[in-house]
């Protein structure tokens, strides 16, 4: 009887939250290989051949161009997937749990970006791109806690997750207010009314895939052609996706939503993800002298990455500790908080995102973004891994 409970229990789907941190793990190991391989193209005999790829057009727009606002539309849309799902239904649906990672993610934001704006305040140009630092990749700071394996407790990967989830909906706001080109009020009301059809769909109590689907993909082209960014499109269409509350059990969830989001993790985990990562991460070092290392832009996202994530993130999360606005996360010391507050330096995927927007039309200071971006990520990650191994490991108390 007890083996075939035991069969039954290891039948059941795993919880979205965990299914969340293992794919996002094995998605952060693959996007770094996929990182590593553009590195080595782009330095290699046949870099011309990958350069001439990434810029060939297909249907009126670069190939880089269909991937940072078409393919990385479906990204945005399961960051917002996750973000509805995590506020309404998950770890962060109710206040107490959102008091921790929601202050450490707002430290986490504001420090990185005044160390930017300190280093680059002599030079007014590329003060647009003060947002670089201020964004945690979840798959590649996942995908280091992924290989340090039991020695970091449940509680931090959940801390992690959560505080990047808020972390990736400050980054959607910077890019809906910071980063939209001139504004088409034609195109935006033709995905304003998109969206309201898309709501009333959900009003409607539809929840077959197809009618969002299709509008989802017109609100996408509305939103291009509106100048407003068309990833935001995604984040847009996830909040009409239709979620039946899973009543404490993760495993019986049948809502749309939670759907959507377990059929598309995978493709964004391991082929979207490492697409853009094989396509933005390519830079050249022939020729490329301390200049550009030494460069504000370099130096602001690297210092900001680095320094201000990770003082961002622990002196905040340590003051909500203290004054008892918050639980420390259990089972893990502060020195462990210290070592999670460093990998919020990881700040790969959407920190190249926001650089392209900030800079897209030089590419000196593009490539000074993914330098600075390479710099302050693989730090903070080596950092952070270190201080983790080296911290004894508490033993785990059951709740």
């Amino acid at each position: 009887m007890l083996d075939s409970a035991s069969a039954g229990a290891r039948r059941r789907p795993a919880s979205v939250l965990r299914e969340l941190l293992a794919s996002e793990a094995g998605g952060g190991v693959v996007l770094m290989v996929s990182a590593a391989g553009a590195l080595v193209l782009a330095n290699s005999p046949i870099a011309h051949g990958y350069f001439s790829l990434r810029d060939s057009y297909i249907a009126g727009m670069s190939v880089l161009h269909w991937i940072n606002d078409a393919l990385m539309a479906v990204f945005f849309l399961l960051v917002g997937l996750e973000i509805k799902r995590e506020f309404l239904d998950g770890q962060l649906a109710t206040f107490r749990r959102r008091i921790l990672p929601g202050i450490a993610a707002a430290g986490g934001m504001i420090a990185p970006a005044l160390f930017y704006v300190a280093i680059n305040a002599s030079t007014p140009e590329t003060l647009r791109g003060w947002a670089i630092p201020t964004a945690t990749d979840i798959a590649f700071a996942l995908g280091v806690l992924a290989l340090l394996g039991t020695r970091v407790p449940i509680s931090l990967k959940i801390f992690l997750t959560a505080l990047a989830i808020i972390d990736d909906l400050g980054a959607v706001a910077i890019i809906a207010v910071f980063y939209t080109a001139d504004l088409s009020l034609v195109w935006f009301g033709a995905a304003a009314l998109t969206l309201v059809a898309l709501v009333g769909l959900n009003r409607a109590g539809i929840e077959r895939s197809l009618p969002y689907f299709v509008l989802g993909v017109v609100l996408w082209y509305f939103t291009l052609k509106s100048g407003v960014h068309a990833t935001i499109a995604g984040v847009a269409l996830a909040a009409t996706i239709p979620l039946r509350p899973s009543l404490g059990r993760p495993e019986d969830a049948k809502s749309l939503l939670h759907f959507w989001e377990h059929a598309l993790h995978p493709w964004v985990a391991f082929i979207i993800i490492p697409i853009f990562g094989f396509a933005n991460a390519g830079v050249q070092f022939s020729g490329m002298g301390w200049s550009v290392v030494l460069a504000p832009v370099t130096l602001g996202i690297a210092a900001g990455l680095f320094a201000g994530k990770q003082l961002g993130v622990f002196l905040t999360t340590l003051a909500a500790i203290k004054l008892r606005l918050a639980d420390q996360p259990a089972n893990a010391s502060l020195a462990q908080v210290y070592g999670v507050s460093l990998l919020c330096g990881v700040g790969f995927t959407m920190s190249l995102f926001i650089g392209m927007l900030a800079f897209p039309t030089s590419p000196e200071l593009e490539s000074q973004v993914k330098v600075g971006v390479l710099l302050g990520s693989t730090l903070s990650a080596i950092v952070g891994a270190v201080i983790l191994l080296l911290t004894p490991c508490q033993p785990e108390v059951a709740s």
